[in-house]
């Protein structure tokens, strides 16, 4: 669903901002409007960005090599994370310098009809290819908050087309407050104040896409509901007493990472052993679909291991999640 999803929802965005940037453009060239400009390079980055999350994602799909035994899942939020300097660079500064500009050598809108009904149809458009990404992202979403589920994603597509036409949407209602207040007073300072106001819309969600794919990029943790459940196969497991460590990082958005070192509840032969947790890694990844790379390492027996199978806690006292096992 993830996969599909996500592929989908940026698809649409593409073509909607294909579309969209063509249309802002032309109406730019009739109007002089520097929203509308600002609009248009805005909707050609956007489009860029869709270009580079299909790439990433095409990218992502390679085995493991000698040089990346892990694969190449997490290339994913790198192409993420240039979707953010793209957006940073490609259109919030450049919107600034549009609004700078239109304030310091006003000129009059020319044609205004064009820019009207451009910004009219653009926000149908956005708002259709955001209803297609909302839908989408609700089938994952279930019962967190919009802020939680992009937080919380470890697919980087949905979050990322989210935000950019949430931000589109929202910077079409800007050009369009410009525009009208410009036509209303006759001051196409208010044409350029609009491009300001898309400016600092669009750096703010490049900074809020940077921060969320740079976690990813450095190694983030399963989500805690999947890290429980994980605990709850080696908690329930009559082979195994306790275990301490549980290490959990994401190699990709559906690759999961799990290391955790496992005490032996009786005094086994080693091929006894290796078979024993060969079963637990088979039910952790039964339970966990996504837990590609399983290792769990035989820990000396001890009655403070031994409690871990009770409390979740290790040698220390600590709770499981405190003594560095990562969510």
């Amino acid at each position: 669903m993830s996969r599909g999803g996500s592929q989908q929802a940026t698809l649409a965005a593409l073509a909607a901002n294909i579309g969209i940037a063509v249309t802002k453009f032309v109406a730019f060239l009739f109007t002089g409007s520097s929203s509308m400009l600002a609009e248009g390079i805005h909707s050609v980055a956007d489009s860029g960005n869709q270009g580079l999350l299909l790439f990433g994602r095409s990218r992502s799909k390679r085995g493991p090599t000698p040089a990346h035994p892990f694969g190449y899942g997490r290339e994913r939020y790198f192409y993420a994370f240039l979707v953010s300097v793209v957006l940073f660079f490609g259109g919030g500064l450049f919107a600034l310098y549009e609004g700078y500009e239109k304030i310091s050598h006003p000129h009059p809108l020319e044609s205004w009809p064009w820019a009207v009904g451009v910004l009219l149809g653009a926000i149908v458009m956005e708002g259709l290819s955001l209803r297609t990404a909302v839908r989408n992202a609700n089938e994952l979403r279930k019962d967190r908050s919009w802020t939680r589920y992009i937080r919380d994603a470890k697919a980087p597509e949905l979050p990322v087309v989210l935000l950019e036409d949430a931000a589109a949407l929202i910077g079409l209602v800007f050009a369009l407050v410009g525009v009208t207040l410009a036509l209303l007073t006759g001051n196409t300072m208010w044409d350029g104040l609009g491009s300001v106001a898309i400016g600092v819309l669009l750096i703010v969600v490049a900074v809020t896409l940077a921060r969320e794919t740079k976690s990813m990029i450095i190694g983030e943790a399963a989500s805690p509901e999947t890290q429980r459940s994980i605990e709850d196969v080696l908690r329930g497991d009559d082979v195994i007493a306790g275990y301490t460590q549980l290490r959990t990082l994401h190699l990709g958005p559906e690759d999961l990472l799990v290391a955790a070192r496992v005490t032996i509840a009786d005094h086994r032969e080693a091929e006894a052993v290796a078979e024993a947790l060969g079963k637990t890694e088979q039910r952790i990844r039964d339970r966990v679909p996504i837990a590609s790379v399983v290792y769990l390492q035989p820990a000396p027996h001890d009655a403070a291991a031994t409690s871990a199978r009770d409390d979740g806690r290790d040698d220390s006292g600590d709770d499981s999640g405190d003594d560095g096992s990562l969510r």
